[in-house]
């Protein structure tokens, strides 16, 4: 599994359309929608899966409308229950001769907390009619949004969700680190352990901690003691500044803010900077209209001197509980 920020062919979206998931919000979420397309495609072709016919000619002109078209979208009449394709899709993988494959993981709704939302599992597959590549089936539970890869041999998960009795139950955290290394090629697991508040995933850890090069991790890290995600996080960035590189060396731990909570309906939802994602030319970062949002801003700016960081307002969009990354999935390049 390449880094994320390997160049790629393309980037694969579902356009939002559940109305449980934004109530009230989804005309707002589809202009962001629009906002990512239009950046990811100046230099990348955006796949984008839409439910039906009527629903292809709705999202063409929509995105006509908002000066979000161009030749490099691409739209595919696949249905969707909804719009984490970082979760349900296919993690792609590139072979020393070239190739292009990916892995199709068991996707069960976050540990059988949505029923419905199982029907999504089929992406992978019709993704994978379309494409005509090998497809590795591991025969386990795993979103994509739950491990992060330097590209280089180390994955970056968490206990709270790869060990979770709601998605492999019958496997040993031994063994659950053996299928990492086998189906990314990586030769090294950094196990943190508990996610932020409002995080329905169990601690996905593209909220936590990201690879942003071979050798340097973003860290959210909170700054008031009486939040309760404090300590956890606190405890996470100690096992990073704890962790070393396959030749020993210490990796570059970089302490990354985080937004003041965001709660709507006596709800906290699971707001993070974190949870940007690296395209060819830009980097999309979630923003709250906070303050902390400018400071997230300008030290992964600094981390990618050779991509425009564009700042997302995301605010409505994490009212379905997540964010860029979990709505974006690499296609990397053969």
């Amino acid at each position: 599994m390449p880094a994320e920020w390997a160049p790629h062919t393309a980037t694969w979206l579902a356009w939002p359309h559940n109305r449980d998931t934004w109530p009230a919000q989804l005309a707002e979420v589809r202009r962001v929608w629009a906002q990512m397309i239009g950046a990811i495609a100046q230099s990348e072709q955006v796949n984008l899966l839409v439910n039906d016919r009527d629903a292809d000619a709705e999202v063409k002109a929509f995105l006509q409308a908002e000066g979000a078209w161009s030749e490099r979208v691409v739209l595919y009449q696949i249905p969707t229950v909804d719009v984490w394709i970082r979760d349900y899709g296919p993690t792609f993988l590139t072979g020393q001769g070239g190739g292009l494959a990916f892995n199709d993981w068991i996707y069960n709704g976050w540990g059988l907390k949505y029923e419905s939302y199982e029907a999504d599992d089929r992406v992978a597959k019709e993704i994978a009619k379309l494409l005509r590549v090998p497809v590795f089936e591991p025969g386990v539970v795993l979103e994509g949004g739950s491990i992060d890869v330097n590209g280089e041999g180390i994955c970056l998960t968490t206990e709270q969700c790869l060990l979770n009795p709601n998605r492999n139950p019958h496997l040993s955290k031994a063994e659950i680190e053996g299928l990492l290394k086998d189906y990314l090629t990586v030769d090294q697991v950094i196990w943190l352990e508990e996610g932020i508040a409002g995080d329905d995933t169990d601690g996905h850890i593209d909220d936590l901690a990201r690879f942003v090069n071979s050798t340097t991790v973003v860290c959210i890290l909170g700054s008031n003691e009486r939040d309760e995600d404090y300590e956890r996080l606190r405890d996470n960035y100690e096992r990073l500044v704890g962790s070393r590189d396959r030749a020993g060396k210490k990796l570059n731990v970089v302490p990354f803010p985080t937004p003041e909570p965001l709660v709507v309906e006596g709800t906290r939802l699971p707001a993070s900077y974190a949870n940007f994602y690296i395209a060819n030319t830009v980097v999309l970062v979630p923003t709250f209209d906070q303050p902390n949002d400018e400071k997230a801003l300008s030290i992964l700016a600094d981390l990618f001197p050779g991509r425009q960081v564009i700042g997302i307002p995301c605010a409505a969009v994490v009212y379905g509980l997540g964010a860029i990354h979990c709505v974006t999935q690499q296609q990397p390049a053969p």
